[in-house]
């Protein structure tokens, strides 16, 4: 797994311009040229060289209403098909669901005082099935990778599962769970170092890495798809 992140803050910037928003044509996904906030989140798999999930955050100083626009026409350009099921178009937040050209892909925007927050997520079905990390249809995905040198016994809904050391650097090595969706405790024992249990919430076509790091330490679940 390889995550990367880039952010930018531009300040002083009054709140709520009027003027017509334009596209940024360096940014990863869709935004506007105008906000005082912007980060973009990628993550890899080894041996994968486009992002399996990209993710662009952003504050925008304009009302909910006109980056909405904004929005729906870039994505409409670049053949992204708006999805009707569970849209929520509200005066103060957004949600929508898209199905674009790499795979499903979210909008969501929320209104505050003085700007709109832009939450925007594309996957990609190709890198995905490449890592081996692809959910089955209706399920979840979750990979266990072991970094440290001790074997470490995950057990997650009543069944345990042994991780070797260092089990997990190359797929398909790692155990891949395909689940329903829902909530789940899991457990890890590491020789040396306390049981630790936490819970885990998996929705309908994520796919999620749980990391034992090379000291031993549990990292925090990381979204893969």
């Amino acid at each position: 797994m390889l995550a990367a992140s880039a952010s930018a803050w531009v300040p002083h910037l009054s709140p709520l311009i009027s003027a017509e928003l334009k596209p940024d044509p360096d940014a990863a996904l869709p935004a506007p040229t105008r906000y005082s906030f912007r980060g973009t989140h990628t993550t890899k798999m080894p041996g994968i060289a486009a992002p399996l999930r990209t993710k662009l955050t952003a504050r925008i100083p304009a009302d909910l209403s006109d980056v909405l626009a904004f929005y729906r026409t870039e994505l409409g350009k670049l053949g992204w098909q708006e999805q009707h099921d569970g849209a929520v178009v509200a005066a103060d937040h957004v949600r929508l669901a898209f199905a674009s050209p790499l795979g499903p892909a979210a909008l969501e925007l929320v209104r505050t005082d003085s700007s709109t927050s832009v939450h925007l997520v594309q996957r990609n079905q190709d890198a995905a099935t490449r890592a081996h990390v692809m959910p089955k249809p209706g399920r979840a995905a979750l990979m266990f990778t072991n970094l440290g040198d001790k074997d470490a016994v995950f057990t997650l809904d009543n069944q345990s599962v042994t991780l070797p050391a260092r089990a997990g650097k190359e797929r398909p090595e790692a155990p891949l769970f395909n689940l329903p969706p829902g909530k789940y405790a899991y457990a890890l024992k590491v020789e040396g170092h306390p049981d630790r249990d936490t819970t885990i919430e998996l929705l309908a076509g994520d796919a999620w890495e749980v990391t034992i790091g090379p000291d031993g330490d549990l990292w925090s679940p990381l979204q893969l798809y």
